[in-house]
């Protein structure tokens, strides 16, 4: 039994914010002219022109106040709690809005099994009751929670609705990688967690995945793990909220896994054969490495580039972003693709897809 991606939907929150943000940042460096302009200077090379948030943003980027209500004040950002306060009202919202442009209609009925993939956010009962309710899925839906894997948690998010349907031939399974990356902000003036926080944004992604033959078929699934790379990119709850970190070396280690192991990931088949790089866009520099490692022509990630300007880095929902765009845009059925996350560990997460009619 085969299994395929008959549908996508993304949503992002209205707030757009990444100019502001900018601001915000640079700011917080202007007792230190030389540092302020390594990172306006970098800022300008990311590659992200907009990025949303659940977070709306307040009218003087000055006054040393994020928000609009106030959560995010100089000397008093919000500790976790309050962090996964917002979460747990902004996520649902957000993953119901991406579940509705899967436009199923009384389809929902048919749902079987619900996948959740999100790791900037806990609560129980949590999202994924949430979306059954609000959603009116029926509620006997069987329910999977992937949580805090990072940026390619949705690859094995349709990994898992692969078995499922591989073994229930008339499962109906629900994808939804929900991440509100944005609730994260640190109070700092440390130059690398400044740059880091200028990839993120918030943003969700909704996937249908039945043994349907339209949209994508899943072909096959690899892990690649890189050797010594595992503080290179953590992801660790702290009293201030999570706390990502992602080494300046990260580029390096991912060409280092690809140009090694990228033989285990496509097998028989020649790099040139293959029509569709999904990538997750974990930065331009990311994008940059994956290039050079696997030889690609100049407009072969063209997608993920588009996905980051347009969106910036939302964690595990970003790659299903390209392959939404990917499906949308149709095509002759028998494309070959390669989709491809990195997160931590340092672990590249990979699926190879072909087109179907």
């Amino acid at each position: 039994m085969t299994a395929y991606i008959n549908r996508i939907g993304t949503a992002v929150p209205p707030n757009e914010v990444h100019d502001f943000f900018l601001r915000f940042a640079s700011a917080r460096l202007a007792d230190d002219p030389r540092r302020r302009a390594v990172f306006n200077r970098m800022a300008e090379k990311s590659g992200i022109a907009r990025r949303f948030s659940t977070i709306l943003p307040s009218d003087d980027v000055e006054s040393g106040t994020v928000d609009r209500a106030g959560r995010f004040r100089a000397g008093s950002f919000p500790g976790t709690g309050e962090r996964m306060d917002m979460f747990e009202r902004g996520a649902p919202d957000l993953a119901v809005e991406a579940v509705s442009r899967l436009e199923l209609g009384t389809d929902v009925k048919r749902i079987t099994h619900l996948v959740v993939t999100s790791c900037t956010g806990f609560s129980a009962p949590g999202i994924d009751l949430e979306i059954l309710a609000r959603c009116g899925l029926p509620g006997s839906v069987e329910r999977t929670m992937i949580g805090f894997m990072g940026c390619y948690a949705a690859i094995n998010g349709l990994k898992t609705a692969r078995h499922i349907v591989r073994s229930e031939p008339d499962a109906r399974v629900l994808v939804v990688s929900v991440e509100l990356c944005t609730l994260h902000l640190k109070e700092t003036t440390d130059l690398e967690k400044l740059l880091s926080f200028c990839l993120w944004g918030d943003g969700c992604a909704a996937s249908l995945v039945t043994a349907e033959p339209t949209g994508f078929r899943l072909d096959a699934f690899r892990a690649l793990l890189a050797a010594d790379a595992r503080e290179l990119m953590t992801w660790n709850v702290r009293d201030d909220g999570f706390d990502m970190v992602l080494s300046g070396r990260v580029p390096a280690a991912v060409s280092q896994i690809l140009e090694t192991k990228a033989g285990e990931v496509l097998g028989d088949t020649r790099k040139e054969a293959i029509d569709l790089w999904a990538v997750h866009p974990g930065g331009r520099s990311v994008l940059d490495a994956v290039e050079r490692a696997l030889d690609l022509p100049a407009d072969a990630l063209d997608v993920s580039r588009s996905v980051l300007h347009d969106y910036g880095n939302m964690s595990s929902a970003t790659v299903m972003f390209v392959l939404e765009r990917m499906l949308r845009a149709g095509g002759p059925a028998g494309r070959s693709g390669c989709a491809m996350a990195f997160g931590p560990g340092l672990v590249a997460e990979t699926m190879r897809f072909q087109t179907a009619a």
